[in-house]
């Protein structure tokens, strides 16, 4: 063999191709369909949701463990990417719970969860770093307070305090006068066909 033979089988027989005229056949097309598995991982589909806003990046600060939490709190769970210790699962993210125990790292928060057609309660334990006060009974407890002071005002008055708050109802009645110079009637101005 000279040296125009050289080399790997695929070139050397494609060269006596040529060389006899004729055209190598068509080369193996691969099989066409599913070329990959979708990943489904334990954190697939956060690129978004874990991951810190512009500007905002790096470890959370001292007051963020300094926050003192009780039994019965409710806590707003919210990522925070910078810490993977502790994390939640992706569901629980923006989830609000109550704090039914309380760890030197963690806090053991308890809600619900609607599978299918029920309502499970789920308890997890979650690192302080992703845990914050919630604020949805403020509205709540300032009405226990307003009520309260009104209960013992009504009481050294004499007076029968209503604590129930009353749905708003309709607008009052209220009647609209206009003279017959203040009236004006919208109708449509007549169509008139122009031909030039």
């Amino acid at each position: 063999f000279g040296s125009s033979h050289l080399g790997t089988g695929s070139s050397s027989r494609h060269a006596r191709a040529t060389a006899g005229g004729q055209h190598p056949g068509p080369l193996p097309v691969a099989a066409m369909g599913k070329l990959h598995t979708i990943s489904r991982g334990y954190r697939s589909g956060t690129r978004n949701k874990f991951s810190k806003k512009y500007r905002t990046k790096g470890m959370p600060g001292v007051s963020r463990h300094l926050a003192v939490f009780k039994r019965g709190d409710y806590v707003d769970i919210v990522v925070d990417p910078s810490v993977q210790k502790g994390m939640p699962f992706s569901f629980y993210h923006g989830r609000t719970g109550i704090v039914f125990n309380v760890n030197r790292n963690a806090l053991g928060v308890e809600m619900t969860k609607i599978v299918g057609n029920r309502q499970l309660r789920k308890r997890i334990h979650v690192n302080i770093a992703h845990l914050r006060k919630s604020r949805c009974n403020e509205d709540f407890l300032r009405r226990i307070k307003a009520n309260d002071q009104a209960k013992k005002d009504g009481k050294l008055l004499g007076k029968k305090v209503v604590c129930k708050r009353q749905p708003e109802g309709p607008k009052e009645m209220k009647i609209v006068k206009a003279t017959a110079e203040d009236v004006e009637v919208l109708t449509p101005l007549p169509f008139i066909e122009n031909y030039f």
